[in-house]
């Protein structure tokens, strides 16, 4: 068996379903350490009131999520953009005004906006049109990561391509904290006749003075981080099951060539160094006391243990790139008029979206 077909089990038979990590990770200053975790704002019914995602909201015995799937996704793709890996896959290169983005940091990916309104728009298009007919192989050749990390393309055909990873990272049993603090102005400038006293009206923040900083500032109970006591762990999944579900139409020799290019690119993904700093206050490494666990979950529900080396699933993501073609790298620009065209068609569009949407609103009463 050649380099090439070392894992073409996974990618024809249906004995196997995914494979899966579980890796213990733990703040920098020690697993009692405090650290961050996301915060979001509040649901519209008001039924979260933003913050900490923590479930339950109150009780010892909770989950508290640390890194979203989409966030850990948008961390993880930026690396094939690095020289080691930006081989594998085409480089596409979009100038937005004075900035240069590359696909590979826009959150919708295939979908995204920033693409949506350049010159490859019917290339991209056309690509999501075929995901719907079942062949990924457009796809494939223009945004590769698109079929690793998922995409929707929302705002036209509604082609759907699920994530064959998903990383999350949670804390377990945690203790909620909150910190408090105080600004002091340099100088009170309103006893020293330096700002108008008559500005100096109402509390808190609500002050004209404490807005700008001239004024001291408290803010009470604000969020002041989490204790884990149960852990932090780290899980990733990637879906064999769902990868097999990649085809490239009727050519099934074309098809192999599609999935062991994408299944190179998701090991690559899922061996490559990890991010460690997710935010101010929230640094974690893995736990060297409990070595990470790689898994590969059959079908049957049977699990073994699995050694996935960086610089061999590196090396069989190159070769099966090779083998595959990668899509050319492109440069392209960002269009003010299609732009424009899209906002304009879209609010064309909304009516008759309302009145479908009503329809099924009635309907579904």
């Amino acid at each position: 068996m050649s380099s090439l077909e070392r894992y073409d089990d996974w990618l024809t038979k249906d004995d196997d379903a995914a494979i899966v990590i579980r890796e213990v990770l733990v703040p920098v200053e020690g697993p009692d350490g405090v650290f961050f975790p996301a915060t979001y704002a509040a649901s519209e019914d008001k039924t979260f009131p933003g913050g900490y995602n923590i479930d339950p909201p109150t009780g010892p015995k909770n989950v508290c999520l640390v890194d979203s799937v989409g966030s850990q996704a948008n961390r993880i793709e930026p690396i094939f953009g690095k020289p080691a890996y930006a081989e594998l896959v085409p480089q596409i290169v979009i100038e937005a005004g004075e900035k240069r983005v590359n696909l590979l940091e826009a959150g919708h990916r295939a979908g995204d906006a920033i693409v949506r309104c350049t010159p490859l728009q019917r290339q991209v298009r056309d690509a999501f049109t075929e995901v719907l007919k079942g062949n990924a192989l457009p796809m494939a050749k223009i945004a590769p990561t698109s079929l690793v990390f998922g995409v929707w393309d929302s705002r036209d055909t509604q082609a759907k391509l699920p994530r064959l990873i998903a990383a999350t990272i949670r804390a377990f049993d945690v203790q909620r904290l909150t910190r408090s603090a105080v600004y002091l102005p340099a100088v009170n400038y309103v006893d020293q006749g330096l700002v108008p006293e008559e500005l100096d009206a109402g509390k808190g923040k609500d002050n004209p003075l404490a807005q700008r900083g001239y004024k001291h500032n408290p803010a009470s109970a604000a969020h002041g981080g989490v204790v884990a006591h149960g852990g932090v762990r780290r899980d990733v999944t990637v879906s064999l099951a769902a990868l097999r579900m990649l085809s490239a139409g009727d050519d099934m020799a074309q098809t192999l060539a599609l999935r062991r290019y994408i299944l190179g690119l998701a090991l690559a993904a899922l061996t490559a160094p990890v991010q460690t700093y997710l935010r101010q206050g929230c640094n974690l490494v893995p736990d060297v006391s409990q070595p990470r666990a790689v898994t590969l979950v059959c079908a049957n529900g049977k699990r073994e243990a699995l050694v996935l080396d960086e610089a061999e699933t590196l090396a069989f993501a190159r070769l099966a790139a090779k083998a595959f073609k990668v899509g050319d790298s492109v440069s392209a620009r960002f269009d003010p008029d299609l732009a424009k065209k899209d906002l304009t068609d879209d609010a064309k569009q909304a009516p008759k979206k309302s009145a479908k949407a009503g329809a099924r609103k009635s309907d579904a009463r």
